[in-house]
C-alpha cells in the first residue's frame, strides 16, 4: 500500500506539472497569435515527439520527457548589421551568434516578413514574453487561495492542548519540571485541557496572535474568560516573566532568540482554519517574499547541497528541490496518517509552490530565460526613446543574439545546479516528515 500511495502521489505530481507547462506555454502561444506572431510548434515537454498534430499553421504535441516545454516563434533575433541571417565565422563566440540568428529563420516561408517576433513592438515582445511566467502566477495564485479559503491550514488557536504544572524557560528545552519550578500561572488557575479562551482580562480575542501579544504584555493578576463544555468560566491567574521565543513581524516564533515577557503557561492546539480572502492575499503575499528572497539566496545554497549529495552532509529543510524532490515529497505526503482532504490540499499546494517558483525564476532578466528576452525588450524600447529625445536617428532592434555567448554560460550554470540539485534530491531527499 505504500508503495501505491506513494505511486500515486509522483503521479498526481507529474500531472500538475505537465498542467503547469502546458499552461505556461499557453500564454507565450496566445499572446504571439494574438500579435500576429507565427508560431511553427507548441510542444510539452522535450526528446522525441510522443503525439503531435497541426492545426492551422502551428503544430501541438508531447514529448517524451516532461520536464519542460516550448514553442517556436519566427523571428526571434533580427538579422546581423549587414541584413544577413546567415554568416560564417571561425570565431566560436561568433558562431553561437550565428547560429542562434539561423535558427530563429529556419522555418521561414513566403509572407512570413510580416509575421517575425523582432519587428514587433517592444512592448509587444515584452508581454508575450511575460504571458507565459505571468499564467504560471496565475494558476499559483488560483490553487493557493481556493485551498487557503475552502480548506485552510493548520492554525494555532485560543484551544486549550495542554497546561504544563510548572514553568520552564523555553531556552532550556526541557518538558519534565525540576524541583524548585514555580507552579505554572495557568495549572494554578485551573485552565484544563480542551478549554477555549475567549477573553483575556475582559477583551475578547479570536485568534491566537492576539491573545499571545496580551499575555506577553501582562505580568500580575488577570482573568482568563474560557468556554469550558460550552459555558464561560471565569478564572483568575497571576502572570509571571519567563523567557520565552521571540516573534518577528508576522507573529511567527523565531528559533533560538528569545525575550523576556509575560507567562501564563498552557499548550494552544493547532487546527485547520479557513483563511479569508483579505488573510489569503496576505499570506500570498508573504509567500512571495518568501520566494524572492529563496531565489536570491541560491547561491549562499550550494555548499550545502553539496555536503548532503556528496559528503553525507545534513539535507535542510529550506534547500533548494528540483522536479525530482518534488516528485518524492508529493509521493510522501500520501503516506501521512490524515484525513484525504488533508492530503489533496497538500499536494495542490506543493503544485501551487512550483508554480510560484517558476514565475520567479524565469523573471529573472537573464538568458534564455524568459526575463532576459523581457530585457532586451525593454531596453530597446529605451534606446529608442532616447533616440527620439536628442533627435538621434533609430537604433533599430537590439540584436539579443549578441548575448547568445552570455546565455550559453548561463544555460551551463543552471544545467549545473539543477544536477546538483538532482544528485542530492536522490541520495539524500529533504523529508516531509
Amino acid at each position: 500500500m505504500t508503495i501505491l500511495l506513494t505511486v500515486l502521489g509522483i503521479a498526481v505530481f507529474a500531472v500538475g506539472l505537465l498542467i503547469s507547462i502546458a499552461w505556461h506555454e499557453l500564454g507565450h502561444l496566445s499572446t504571439a497569435k494574438l500579435f500576429g506572431i507565427r508560431v511553427p510548434q507548441y510542444m510539452v515537454g522535450f526528446g522525441p515527439t510522443v503525439w503531435s498534430r497541426k492545426k492551422g499553421d502551428t503544430e501541438y504535441g508531447l514529448k517524451a520527457i516532461p520536464l519542460g516545454g516550448y514553442i517556436r516563434m519566427i523571428g526571434m533575433f533580427p538579422p546581423d548589421a549587414q541584413g544577413r541571417i546567415e554568416a560564417r565565422s571561425t570565431s566560436p563566440w561568433r558562431g553561437m551568434i550565428e547560429d542562434a540568428r539561423s535558427a530563429a529563420f529556419e522555418e521561414l516561408e513566403p509572407g512570413d516578413e510580416t509575421r517575425l517576433f523582432y519587428t514587433r513592438k517592444p512592448w509587444k515582445r515584452v508581454i508575450v514574453m511575460f504571458a507565459g511566467p505571468f499564467m504560471n502566477l496565475i494558476l499559483a495564485v488560483a490553487i493557493f487561495l481556493g485551498v487557503s479559503m475552502s480548506f485552510g491550514f493548520a492554525t494555532q488557536t485560543t484551544k486549550v492542548a495542554g497546561v504544563p504544572k510548572c514553568v520552564i524557560e523555553q531556552s532550556q528545552n526541557r518538558e519534565t519540571c525540576a524541583k524548585g519550578d514555580p507552579v505554572s500561572p495557568g495549572y494554578a488557575a485551573g485552565l484544563r485541557t480542551n478549554d477555549r479562551i475567549v477573553a483575556f482580562n475582559g477583551k475578547p480575542v479570536k485568534d491566537w496572535s492576539a491573545l499571545s501579544d496580551l499575555i506577553r504584555k501582562t505580568t500580575g493578576p488577570a482573568t482568563i474568560t474560557v468556554d469550558r463544555a460550552g459555558t464561560d468560566t471565569v478564572l483568575h491567574a497571576t502572570l509571571v516573566s519567563n523567557q520565552v521565543l521571540a516573534k518577528d513581524s508576522d507573529g511567527q516564533a523565531i528559533e533560538g532568540k528569545y525575550v523576556t515577557a509575560g507567562y501564563l503557561g498552557f499548550i494552544s492546539a493547532s487546527e485547520i482554519v479557513p483563511l479569508s480572502f483579505t488573510d489569503s492575499v496576505g499570506r500570498m503575499g508573504t509567500m512571495l517574499e518568501d520566494g524572492v528572497d529563496s531565489i536570491v539566496a541560491l547561491p549562499s545554497k550550494i555548499p550545502d547541497l553539496w555536503n548532503a549529495a556528496f559528503d553525507g552532509g545534513e539535507r535542510k529543510a529550506d534547500s533548494p528541490v528540483g522536479v525530482v524532490g518534488a516528485a518524492r515529497i508529493s509521493g510522501e505526503v500520501m503516506n501521512l496518517d490524515q484525513p484525504t482532504q488533508n492530503l489533496i490540499a497538500t499536494l495542490l499546494f506543493v503544485v501551487a509552490s512550483f508554480n510560484l517558483s517558476l514565475f520567479l525564476f524565469n523573471m529573472l532578466p537573464l538568458l534564455p530565460l524568459d526575463g532576459g528576452h523581457i530585457a532586451g525588450a525593454l531596453w530597446e524600447a529605451a534606446r529608442r526613446n532616447l533616440a527620439r529625445l536628442f533627435k538621434r536617428p533609430d537604433p533599430g532592434p537590439f540584436d539579443v543574439a549578441k548575448l547568445m555567448p552570455v546565455a550559453y554560460v548561463v544555460a551551463g550554470i543552471f544545467i549545473c545546479f539543477t544536477v546538483l540539485v538532482l544528485i542530492a534530491d536522490v541520495v539524500n531527499p529533504v523529508k516531509i516528515s
